[in-house]
């Protein structure tokens, strides 16, 4: 009995010291120190954004302590508490909001552990209060800045900084709807483990470099709404990890290049309102995985069928619209069995409308207006029930439906509905009418009453008669 009385005593007394010391290892974790000089310079690039009124008075014991604000993380290194994550910006409800007159402060390059660095709807366009991105000291967080983004940031402008390239560990660079202006610059090449480049929405203009030959882990590439000209860099072709390239809404011009054949990855390809010229170029056939591909409103021309659209069997959205197609639209296409929305409007397409279309089984969307399509419409009411106003075929004027085989509420809008043909045994009895004896007969009739005498004669009786025959003679036939 007493040694099961000690031991109860020494599990216990195991229990509280475990417990204790529980208790004081999670106090130490909790308030882990952050060294002096990375607090200080955290709390000096907090104030040059959101002013100097801001002190983390309220934070205890720091922002990586027990009460840290939204956009701030940190990690743990040799003990110490070192800033991971800095987001300023209204991202969550508590997060760091900017001040009006902000400023970017040396202190920033000073936190030598960053990994995540954004700026979102920050900078506003105020010209008293505009900014510009710093162009020094970005080496100081080329060892461990991951990810760098600014986003809805109108007040923000001036050029990207050449020394983004040397953030050689950066795997997302992401300069989203800024004001920026000037090029990209060519060193941007240098990021070889970026896996995310998005330059778009801003103002941005000159060539896009030739550089990314190094840029094998690349996914996302979107370089849209900018002001870029020139032709397609051909190292585009060494992006083979690539999932989606997006260089719409600029003044791009020149061929489609053949090194398009070598993104077997791509499922997403944009490249609309641009001036890309030379044809529906062989190398997309060659593209497997895509699922979206846009080239509307780019003179390119070419005939529709010079690609073999059953290659592209992963399709779901195929935008053609106004690029000075010609030829037929092949039936090849009623063979995208993921095909879900067909834009074909506005080109030189011609011929009959195949109802093979019909068969498309996840089609919900179909735009062919403003072509010269002829014929009839070979759909069925229930195809037409289906698609409702997602069926687009006005500016066809050769173009018709049958009448009466769909409901009046889902006749297509600008199509008008086929004549109907003439009655063959009722025209053939009227030619029978006209050139038979009895025509010949009233004419007979209508001379020896001196027809041709109603010429001088004009208000004699005899030319009132004739007259008068002439008619009864009209009606009847």
């Amino acid at each position: 009995m007493k040694s099961i009385r000690a031991i109860s005593h020494a599990i216990v007394a195991m229990f509280i010291l475990s417990q204790s010391a529980r208790c004081r290892g999670q106090e130490d974790f909790d308030i882990s120190p952050m060294q002096k000089a990375e607090k200080e310079a955290l709390y000096s690039t907090i104030q040059g954004f959101v002013g100097d009124s801001w002190n983390g008075s309220d934070l205890y014991p720091d922002p990586c302590g027990w009460t840290p604000i939204q956009g701030i993380s940190c990690d743990l290194f040799n003990g110490f508490w070192y800033v991971s994550v800095l987001n300023i910006g209204p991202i969550h409800d508590n997060s760091l909001s900017c001040a009006q007159d902000l400023e970017f402060r040396p202190q920033l390059f000073e936190l030598k552990h960053l990994k995540s660095l954004s700026f979102f709807n920050c900078f506003q366009l105020q010209k008293r209060f505009s900014a510009t991105i710093p162009t020094e000291k970005w080496e100081n967080l080329a060892g461990s800045l991951e990810s760098l983004e600014f986003r809805s940031n109108p007040g923000l402008i001036g050029n990207i900084p050449s020394s983004f390239g040397l953030l050689k560990n950066l795997q997302s660079l992401v300069i989203l709807e800024n004001g920026l202006t000037g090029e990209i610059p060519s060193n941007i090449g240098n990021l070889i483990r970026l896996k995310k480049l998005v330059v778009a929405g801003n103002y941005l203009t000159g060539r896009i470099p030739d550089v990314f030959d190094g840029l094998n882990e690349l996914l996302i590439f979107d370089l849209s709404r900018n002001s870029l000209s020139g032709s397609l860099p051909s190292t585009l072709g060494s992006l083979t990890s690539l999932l989606k390239l997006d260089v719409s809404h600029n003044h791009l011009q020149g061929d489609l290049v053949n090194e398009f054949a070598k993104l077997k990855n791509l499922t997403l390809m944009d490249l609309r309102n641009n001036k890309f010229t030379g044809g529906l170029t062989l190398s997309l056939e060659e593209m497997c995985s895509l699922a979206e591909l846009v080239l509307s409103n780019n003179p390119l021309g070419g005939d529709i069928r010079s690609l073999k659209w059953e290659k592209l069997k992963n399709l779901a959205i195929l935008e053609l619209s106004n690029i000075g197609l010609t030829g037929e639209i092949p039936e090849s296409l009623s063979e995208l069995k993921s095909l879900r929305f067909l834009g074909l409007s506005d080109n030189n397409l011609t011929g009959n409308l195949s109802p093979k279309l019909e068969t498309l089984p996840c089609l919900n969307a179909l735009y062919l207006s403003g072509n010269n399509l002829t014929g009839e419409i070979g759909f069925s009411k229930e195809f037409f029930g289906k698609m409702g106003r997602r069926f687009g075929a006005w500016n066809n004027p050769n173009l018709c439906y049958q009448d009466g085989v769909i409901s009046t509420s889902h006749v297509p809008y600008g199509v008008k509905p086929c004549q109907k043909e003439v009655n063959l045994l009722e025209s053939n009895s009227k030619t029978e009418l006209i050139n038979g004896p009895y025509m010949n007969h009233t004419f007979h009739f209508i001379a020896s009453k001196g027809f041709s005498s109603c010429a001088t004669n004009a208000f004699s009786w005899n030319c009132m008669e004739q007259i008068l025959v002439m008619c009864l003679l009209l009606i009847l036939i």
